[in-house]
């Protein structure tokens, strides 16, 4: 499938940030905005079929970037049969880590799990990096340059993304660097900070992460599953895929489904292709399902037709009740799902989200953690 920059890009603008004013946001990759989850599914697809037959004998690792990429970077290695990992700016149980920055982010660290690189690197031909969208590509030179430091030189580099705003001299320097680019849209990001700042920002901007807000927050159906596949350790794509079915399952075992149409599936920030499958498991049972995820993205909200966002939800976040997150235009359903990989104490952060959904009349909300 063909898309063009018309049918994926919005342009928002970014709260505090004057490293880069602009945010570009993809209607259809299931992050911010709410998206059926076929949609995201096929898209990731069409990236994944600009690789299909290009390293057929090389043995691939894949990196998806968090906290935006790391569905899609779950679904590329999945349709080339390849192990994946994502970066991550989490704490990883026992674990060291090779550290690099994201210059343009909000939060700007990010890190990879050493541990897991030391132990498959020597069987790595190439490594793959997926994101959603590149502009200057400085964020990925930086652990280019990190990695080939800590490993052997010989290793080779190749980076994938939906979008790509890389100017022909960030285009030179990759091919000095012999790193081989792929995307689906090419996109210029000249007049992006100028379309961010002429929004006015006049939206709705709901504070849930107080205890005295929103209504009282009766019991959640509340769904424990005793495993998770961590990604933020290497994973071989097959079988997480097969754990992401048995999640599914494991969901809709245990709940009564019937007579449920209109469903929400909510991913939590860096966690989000187990609960994007999941979406689509039950968008193929008939039923009509919408899927995005909590973000650390503070980004403003305004009331003009053409912009992405209309309302923001400041929450706690469910792996650090000291951190606020965020959610973008929630709406009513029969039932919402939230589907998180959060440990420990995670009340404070189910609790101002599901005060989020209970404010747009979600009376039905089932966690799965």
């Amino acid at each position: 499938m063909t898309y063009t920059e018309q049918d994926l890009v919005r342009i928002a603008r970014r709260e505090n940030n004057n490293k880069r004013k602009y945010l570009v946001v993809n209607r259809l990759q299931g992050k911010h905005i709410p998206v059926r989850p076929h949609e995201a599914l096929s898209l990731f697809r069409a990236l994944a079929d600009t690789l299909k037959g290009k390293y057929g004998k090389e043995t691939l690792l894949v990196i998806g970037f968090a906290e935006t990429a790391t569905a899609i970077g779950a679904a590329v290695a999945a349709e080339l049969g390849a192990d994946y990992m994502q970066t991550t700016r989490e704490i990883v149980p026992d674990a060291t880590y090779l550290y690099f920055s994201e210059e343009h982010s909000h939060a700007a660290e990010q890190k990879l799990v050493r541990d897991d690189l030391d132990r498959v690197i020597d069987r790595v031909d190439r490594i793959l990096f997926v994101e959603d969208e590149v502009t200057t590509g400085k964020t990925i030179l930086n652990i280019v340059n990190i990695l080939k430091k800590q490993y052997a030189e010989t290793i080779k580099f190749s980076v994938a993304s939906i979008l790509n705003g890389m100017d022909e001299t960030a285009l030179d320097t990759y091919q000095t660097y012999d790193i081989e680019l792929f995307w689906l849209v090419k996109t210029d990001h000249a007049a992006y900070t100028e379309i961010a700042e002429a929004y006015k920002g006049d939206g709705r901007y709901i504070v849930c992460k107080n205890e005295l807000s929103g209504p009282n927050v009766s019991e959640t159906d509340t769904l424990v599953i005793n495993h998770h596949m961590d990604t933020r350790r290497v994973v071989n794509s097959a079988r997480y895929v097969s754990y992401c079915e048995s999640l599914y399952q494991d969901i809709i075992s245990q709940m009564d489904w019937d007579g449920v149409q209109n469903l929400l599936v909510l991913g939590t920030e860096e966690y989000m292709y187990p609960a994007l499958y999941a979406a689509r498991r039950f968008e193929e049972q008939g039923k009509n399902v919408r899927f995005h995820a909590t973000t650390r993205s503070p980004v403003a909200v305004s009331t003009e037709d053409g912009y992405p966002f209309h309302t923001r939800y400041e929450l706690r976040s469910l792996y650090d009740s000291g951190r606020t997150t965020y959610i973008y235009d929630l709406q009513k359903y029969d039932t919402a799902v939230i589907i998180t990989d959060a440990a420990g104490d995670i009340g404070e952060g189910v609790r101002s989200l599901v005060r989020a959904l209970k404010l747009c009349g979600n009376e039905r909300i089932v966690l799965v953690h």
